[in-house]
């Protein structure tokens, strides 16, 4: 699998994005390097998915199939492929608050930390449906690392269309999440542009 190793920082100063929306709560005191040249149309459309894919950590090739399934969705393919990428199993590890960042949800779900229904799943891209129940492994809780984790992630407020249980390190998805509930500064429609070219 291709890793991007550039950091964290540069890479959000390099997207105007703010670390907070990959659980990174460090700023850079440096300022952005980027001239205040016209973008084009299609440089627009570029970073946004290039934004898109560098908050949720997915390659090209799987962002590119999720477009394509959200295309055969009903209702707006924008909103669908939010949802896609909301619904990622690692994605919602770090919405409950079981990781501090989306790469250690990631890392917290390859490790096979978590369960869904009961049964262990180690594939961060697991797409999690309505009403199942993620939980970290019983065996697993007693780690310090997720004691640090649930110190850190103490005030962490889960959004309304998740239930989760921070004693007990578990929880569920009621609903399909909203377009206007998926906090992520990104505009879809210029993905969906770009793709329909």
């Amino acid at each position: 699998m291709a890793i991007n190793r550039t950091p964290v920082l540069k890479r959000c100063r390099s997207l105007g994005l703010e670390p907070m929306y990959l659980g990174v709560n460090k700023t850079s005191h440096r300022k952005s390097t980027r001239s205040n040249r016209k973008v084009s149309e299609y440089g627009l459309q570029l970073r946004e998915k290039q934004k898109a894919k560098f908050i949720y950590g997915v390659q090209e090739k799987p962002f590119r199939n999720m477009y394509e399934k959200a295309e055969r969705m009903p209702g707006l393919v924008g909103t669908n492929l939010m949802q896609l990428l909301e619904l990622r199993l690692d994605n919602i590890v770090f919405r409950l608050g079981f990781a501090r960042t989306r790469r250690e949800a990631r890392q917290v779900v390859s490790h096979k930390h978590v369960t869904v229904n009961g049964k262990v799943v180690n594939i961060p891209s697991y797409k999690v449906s309505v009403g199942d129940v993620i939980e970290i492994k019983e065996k697993s809780k007693s780690i310090q690392r997720f004691k640090d984790i649930t110190e850190a992630n103490a005030g962490v407020s889960v959004p309304a269309w998740l239930e989760g249980d921070f004693e007990k390190l578990s929880g569920k998805v009621v609903q399909i999440p909203l377009r206007e509930q998926i906090d992520v500064p990104v505009n879809e429609t210029l993905i969906v542009e770009l793709y329909s070219k």
